[in-house]
């Protein structure tokens, strides 16, 4: 039988999902876990690699097993081998022909950002940070160049595996939240802005390259113009260093309903 699981994790301790040598990574830990309950070696299949230090709230992983569980088996079972940053949110029986990277129809991430005089505490390893403040209105107005189907070269780390750098981004949305009452605009001010990508497909470090962009443009060192030039010129040289991986959430994909399986986990309602 073929099952699928929704996973989060807290990627700071982590080399990120895809197996290592080392073992240290998100996919070593599930699968040491999964033969761990089902006394059999398990493989996994995941809906889309994260990065050292970046964050899953539903990664979606499917793999086949002759081992017959209950849906909430595999979700116990499973967590009472896992370390406490790792935690199974469901489990679905699939059909064979459901794969959970080639069947999602889009991608989505978020990325938590702190802005504040002050870098970081208790925070630390969950949210980007930077200290000059930004501007909503030309955040929003750049992000508008980046919709759509375009090729992302510009935006693409030099070791992406992708066929082609053509990707369509569906959405962008950008937020401020005052992170007190009292927090306002200005260099004593101190807010968490929330930026929400969706993507049939994303290039190997696009959402944090697009963010070190996007943070220029919000601190006035370029108009949202120049976001559109980037683009056009495919040239990594053009954009902004790479952001942190600090504040990078891997939301989840996105699946026809037909699947029947989870959109939202339990996982999603700490983030502001």
């Amino acid at each position: 039988m073929r099952v699928a699981l929704g996973l989060s994790y807290a990627g700071q301790a982590y080399q990120g999902w895809q197996s290592q040598p080392s073992g240290l990574t998100v996919q070593d830990k599930l699968e040491a876990a999964l033969q761990a309950f089902a006394c059999e070696p398990i493989q996994t299949l995941c809906a889309g690699r994260t990065d050292a230090g970046v964050h899953g709230l539903m990664q979606v992983v499917h793999f086949d097993t002759a081992i017959e569980r209950e849906p909430f088996s595999w979700v116990r079972g499973t967590n009472r081998f896992l370390p406490p940053d790792i935690a199974v949110q469901w489990a679905h029986p699939v059909p064979e022909s459901f794969h959970s990277r080639a069947s999602a129809r889009s991608r989505r991430y978020a990325y938590i950002l702190l802005e504040s005089p002050v870098r970081p505490s208790v925070e630390a390893g969950r949210v980007g940070w930077v200290f000059r403040p930004l501007d909503l209105e030309a955040l929003r107005a750049a992000a508008q160049y980046l919709l759509g189907e375009h090729d992302f070269s510009a935006f693409r780390a030099s070791s992406c595996q992708a066929l082609s750098p053509v990707k369509q981004l569906m959405r962008l949305d950008i937020e401020r939240r005052a992170a007190h009452p009292l927090s306002g605009p200005g260099p004593h001010g101190s807010a968490y802005w929330r930026f929400d990508f969706e993507a049939n497909a994303f290039l190997h470090h696009m959402i944090r390259n697009l963010m070190g962009s996007l943070i220029q443009v919000g601190q006035g060192l370029h108009p949202p113009a120049w976001i559109a030039e980037v683009l056009a010129s495919r040239s990594r040289d053009v954009a902004a260093p790479t952001f942190a991986a600090d504040g990078l959430y891997f939301l989840g994909p996105r699946y026809d309903a037909a699947w029947g399986l989870p959109d939202h986990a339990p996982a999603y309602d700490w983030l502001p």
